[in-house]
């Protein structure tokens, strides 16, 4: 019974294997479409990733990891301050 056992686990072992490895062979193709995102008026629709990249500004001083302006320094504050009254 116990050999019965130890070649049931291996079988079942055995089989495992070639079927992940049966599962890695198959590839899937990416379709990817040309086409510009556009909103009605003509302009760039900024909620897609290829829209967001076209428009970048570029930024005078230094920059944070992700790109933008680290406006702890002087070159990256703009000359015009807003003013809120104090009522």
């Amino acid at each position: 019974m116990k050999k019965l056992l130890t070649m049931f686990a291996m079988l079942m072992i055995g089989m495992s294997t070639a079927l992940v490895q049966a599962q890695t062979k198959k590839t899937t193709q990416v379709v990817t479409t040309t086409k510009a995102h556009t909103k009605k008026d003509g302009t760039a629709d900024k909620r897609y990733k290829e829209n967001k990249a076209s428009s970048s500004t570029t930024v005078v001083g230094p920059t944070k990891k992700d790109g933008t302006a680290d406006m702890r320094y002087k070159a990256n504050k703009s000359t015009v301050k807003k003013v809120t009254p104090k009522n």
